[in-house]
């Protein structure tokens, strides 16, 4: 199993300066990926701003959103800030996608949350038409350099759509910070619909979890913060490691249900959580 790292982009009030840095210990310490956690409604740092700066800061890690809230975004704005940053970092992104739940988080007019999902199904085809290169808005040009690729995508959320669209158009299935026993079901129902949906192999699999090292408390407290208006049953199972024991276990756990990765996310933004983590895994 591969071991990814969080940038600790949506801790409540980061010091955004540490982004960067974050990224650039995190390659140096051999993880496999840096991911994002994306929130729009919260003092943080948007995804896009986030992944954009660890592309810069980095040459070799892979990059996650994980997840995306891409329906509040318009998506052809969206295909070329994430083709931007995919090329940035010489092809190393990959996008995590998911509808969002919280009417808060959209913002842009005539973006809402109604009609979240069909809005997504014909972004999903945007994207891929800007990435290939389209002309963009009636006009002759394209919105993104020559060469820009199909930057892959995984999908998250519970719902059988939401597994729908990541046959038709992914690659994979990320799970929430959930316990293993409630996660393993979503993990098995991915892999049922790939295998209905006739695709070739396997999904690429990732789960996250939560983790806080050094202050403890402040992470306990910053995890509270940030689940406080989620729907209860995600925000009361959000899964936090705050020993080496329950980072192990955690890894052993999520090897036996076969994933591909596991992606502990950070509770706070302390820097030397890297390195208490990457003594643990890496």
């Amino acid at each position: 199993m591969h071991i990814g790292i969080g940038l600790p982009n949506q801790v409540r009030h980061v010091t955004a300066s540490i982004i960067p840095r974050w990224a650039a210990r995190a390659e140096e310490a051999g993880f496999s990926t840096l991911a994002t956690t994306g929130r729009y409604a919260y003092p943080s740092v948007s995804d896009t701003v986030a992944l954009a700066a660890a592309a810069g800061a980095t040459t070799t890690i892979g990059l996650l959103s994980a997840v995306l809230l891409a329906p509040t975004w318009p998506g052809a704005l969206l295909a070329k800030e994430i083709a931007g940053i995919d090329g940035v970092s010489g092809g190393r992104l990959t996008l995590g996608v998911g509808v969002g739940s919280r009417a808060d988080e959209f913002t842009v007019p005539g973006h809402g949350l109604h009609g979240r999902g069909a809005r997504l199904e014909a972004d999903l085809a945007t994207y891929r038409e800007i990435w290939g290169g389209a002309p963009v808005g009636n006009g002759p040009n394209p919105a993104v350099p020559s060469g820009t690729r199909q930057v892959p995508m995984l999908f998250g959320g519970y719902s059988a759509r939401a597994l729908d669209r990541m046959v038709r158009w992914g690659e994979g299935y990320i799970g929430g910070s959930l316990p293993p026993a409630m996660t393993a079901p979503s993990f098995e129902a991915a892999k049922r619909a790939w295998r209905e949906a006739g695709r070739q192999g396997a999904p690429k699999l990732v789960v996250l979890c939560y983790f806080a090292l050094g202050d403890t408390e402040t992470g306990r407290a910053n995890i509270h913060d940030f689940y406080r208006l989620a729907p209860k049953d995600i925000a009361t199972n959000a899964v936090l490691c705050t020993t080496p024991k329950m980072i192990k276990e955690s890894v052993a756990a999520y090897t036996d249900l076969g994933l591909d990765e596991i992606i502990f996310v950070p509770a706070t933004d302390d820097l030397d959580e890297i390195a208490r983590l990457a003594d643990l895994v890496t």
